[in-house]
């Protein structure tokens, strides 16, 4: 979906008759109208998404890299054939995630609204578009054959139609030896889709990325409760899980050792992104063979304070650079379950792993 975010005051939402700080689901003609509304201020538009965000960052972490080979990182989802689809295509190509999908032909590209108040509160209306329509078709199988990971956003859990396609993916990975990911993605979508998200934690997912109050949800933990408990309980049921815990640091579960991983300083600028950016540290991490759990930690840690530090969700090349160089200093001697969870115990050597 493409962003179109703008600055606005506390009385343009409430002119609007939307609550600040929410997000809405509209229809196409609600979605225009808003865009009339804001035509003549300042606004940026951008290719969104969660995991999109996630997806440029890795990319930009593997071409960063002086000795591993390039990564091939790959996004599947529906866009229209009109000019957003178009713009959006061209980003993601333009950040060497190379879209699998065609455009929809005669279909209207969804968008994401973002409105930010003076007290930097974001007010966000959503148009789906043709972003509902996910297929399992010959592309995607024949991609995921090819890859070491497969990552599912959670909010496709909101959209009823790709609930058949989720599920296919995730088996067809499972039969080829390809990791599965899931990311949370909202509270509100873990709350509302819990036994589905739990149904395909359990069967399907090695890799789980959740904050704090998305991993209390699917835990059916109250607000008492620490990240570092919900940590400890998903870890019962996925081989590894990454729970964030914003400026408080971050928890990361392997086969039941739970590691604390402490915030990297910075600066906070806007915290939009964070997560993403994590996630894509610690698959970053994990494909280039970072040795142990607390190093992967680290590097997640940085990537998320870069982008927390800047304007902006996507991390940028020339911070990919630094970030990527670092690992390449680390050792080659991996945690053996770390080994074992990227299906290469004895017979795969961790400097091989050069691709997503």
């Amino acid at each position: 979906m493409v962003d179109i975010s703008a600055s606005v005051g506390d009385d343009f939402v409430e002119r609007l008759g939307l609550v600040k700080g929410t997000r809405k689901v509209v229809n196409h003609e609600e979605s225009w109208k808003v865009l009339r509304d804001i035509d003549g201020r300042d606004y940026k538009v951008s290719a969104g998404g969660s995991l999109s965000n996630t997806l440029v960052a890795l990319a930009r972490l593997g071409m960063a890299s002086s000795k591993n080979s390039a990564q091939n990182v790959a996004m599947t989802g529906s866009v229209g054939s009109d000019h957003l689809g178009d713009f959006y295509r061209t980003k993601l190509l333009r950040a060497n995630v190379h879209f699998l999908s065609q455009p929809v032909v005669e279909g209207t590209t969804g968008t994401v609204i973002v409105l930010t108040t003076p007290d930097a509160q974001r007010t966000m209306l959503s148009y789906q578009g043709m972003s509902s329509i996910v297929n399992f078709d010959t592309v995607l199988a024949s991609a995921i054959a090819k890859s070491r990971v497969l990552v599912v956003e959670g909010y496709l859990w909101e959209i009823s139609q790709t609930i058949d396609a989720i599920a296919q993916a995730c088996e067809a990975a499972c039969q080829q030896g390809v990791l599965v990911a899931l990311t949370a993605s909202d509270v509100s979508c873990v709350t509302r889709h819990r036994q589905q998200f739990l149904d395909v934690m359990c069967k399907s997912t090695d890799i789980l990325f959740a904050n704090a109050d998305e991993a209390r949800a699917l835990c059916g933990f109250g607000e008492n409760s620490t990240p570092e408990q919900a940590a400890k309980h998903l870890n019962q049921f996925c081989p590894l899980v990454s729970v964030t815990d914003g400026a408080r640091g971050s928890y990361i579960g392997l086969r039941g050792e739970l590691v604390f991983i402490p915030p990297a300083p910075c600066v906070p600028v806007d915290t939009c992104g964070a997560g993403d950016a994590y996630a894509a540290g610690v698959l970053y991490g994990l494909l280039r063979g970072i040795p142990d759990v607390k190093g992967m930690g680290d590097l997640a840690a940085r990537v998320a304070a870069i982008v927390v530090g800047q304007q902006g969700t996507r991390l940028k090349e020339e911070a990919a650079v630094e970030l990527a160089e670092s690992v390449n200093s680390l050792s080659d001697l991996l945690d053996t379950r770390l080994m074992e969870l990227m299906g290469m115990k004895d017979q795969v050597q961790p400097k091989k792993i050069s691709s997503v």
